[in-house]
């Protein structure tokens, strides 16, 4: 074979171990997202901690399995745009409700 072929195997078979680090990461985090729901926390504890696990493990499909880590700079802006957005879409409510309460 020639050197091109060879390193193009090379290539594949690194980013293949990379994938699979990342499956395997990812199971591990619904392994302790399951753990987490035996513990006997508050409701809204348990659903900060499953929530910020969940964010971690689309952090990792995101970057991994749909290649934004190779992406330039200008699909970050884009993503914390609308993760801003996602924001304030979740906040508003919650801080209408607490009006409405009168806390």
């Amino acid at each position: 074979m020639n050197d091109h072929a060879v390193s193009h195997a090379a290539d594949i078979d690194k980013q293949v171990r990379g994938y699979m680090a990342v499956f395997v990461t990812l199971l591990a985090l619904t392994v302790i997202t399951v753990g987490v729901s035996y513990l006997h926390l508050e409701v809204h504890h348990a659903v900060m901690v499953a929530l910020a696990i969940a964010c971690f493990k689309a952090s990792l499909v995101l970057l991994f399995f749909m290649h934004l880590i190779s992406e330039r700079q200008l699909i970050f802006v884009i993503l914390a745009f609308t993760v801003a957005f996602f924001l304030v879409l979740m906040i508003v409510p919650i801080l209408t409700n607490l009006n409405h309460v009168h806390i």
